[in-house]
């Protein structure tokens, strides 16, 4: 009797649509290679992050700045090979798309040409504005971020919250807004307040993704080496770990080494 393989129904971003006019809660997180995104696809994500923190936790880095256009393609190209039913998004990152609009569309063609991926994201409001008009006037599905923004941590000098203050969270509320007007089709909110997320996320149309920035929004993103345990330095408030991935890698490791050291590994079933 020959098996029927079934159909799997991707995400799209009409899926996404339709979760946040359902008040269904959207989950996203980061991946970067073809192993973890299997595991993350299969265990039912809806949508998974080729997060330019591939800088800080693939190579060591201590800012996302330093990662290529070229490297973010590599990290992609491998998540997409992994999955069947998610939504990937990829970060356009430092330095792809700032200078001027011919240069982010060319590197969101570039993304979508060569990884296969179905959406890009960045970083910035009004002043990126005319970018988001060009990528998505091509037909590439652009998500924008909000808040605390990474790239510009240089620009911040710091990673504390950002809009408490009126100014900045007025600014926040408005390219919110253009953002949208622009055709985003979702918003990463970062490390603001909960209640200003609550508000841009109910006075949007579009879904939005928090990250430190409380329950009011449609959804929730971690970096997976963050819920993971694998990063053990990193614990910020926002930051839920579902497992201590670095204290069972180093148990298992070292119990390897003990058995190859005593001669118990390979035993007699191990071997041909």
């Amino acid at each position: 009797m020959s098996s029927v393989k079934k159909e799997v129904k991707r995400v799209t971003t009409h899926t996404l649509q339709k979760m946040k006019a359902a008040g269904e809660k959207i989950s996203m997180l980061t991946a970067y290679d073809y192993s973890f995104a299997r595991i993350i696809d299969g265990a039912g994500i809806d949508v998974l992050l080729v997060g330019d923190s591939a800088s800080n936790v693939m190579a060591g880095h201590e800012t996302t700045l330093p990662v290529t256009l070229d490297q973010m393609i590599y990290h992609a190209s491998s998540v997409i090979r992994g999955i069947e039913r998610c939504f990937v998004v990829v970060d356009l990152p430092f330095g792809s798309y700032q200078s001027n609009t011919e240069i982010a569309l060319a590197s969101a063609i570039r993304i979508m040409k060569e990884t296969g991926a179905h959406a890009v994201k960045l970083e910035g409001g009004e002043e990126v504005i005319d970018s988001v008009k060009k990528i998505v006037s091509a037909g590439i599905p652009v998500m924008g971020h909000l808040g605390l923004m990474p790239q510009s941590i240089y620009k911040f000098g710091t990673y504390e919250v950002r809009a408490k203050e009126e100014n900045e969270a007025g600014k926040l509320r408005e390219d919110a807004r253009l953002l949208e007007q622009a055709g985003c089709f979702a918003l990463v909110l970062e490390k603001i307040p909960a209640e200003l997320a609550t508000s841009v996320s109910s006075s949007l149309s579009i879904p939005t993704i928090g990250i430190g920035a409380g329950n009011g929004c449609d959804g929730q993103v971690l970096v997976m080496h963050d819920m993971l345990g694998i990063n053990t330095e990193f614990k910020p408030r926002f930051l839920r770990q579902y497992l201590n991935l670095a204290e069972q890698a180093t148990g298992a490791v070292q119990q390897y080494i003990l058995d190859v050291k005593s001669g118990n590994f390979p035993n007699e079933q191990e071997q041909y």
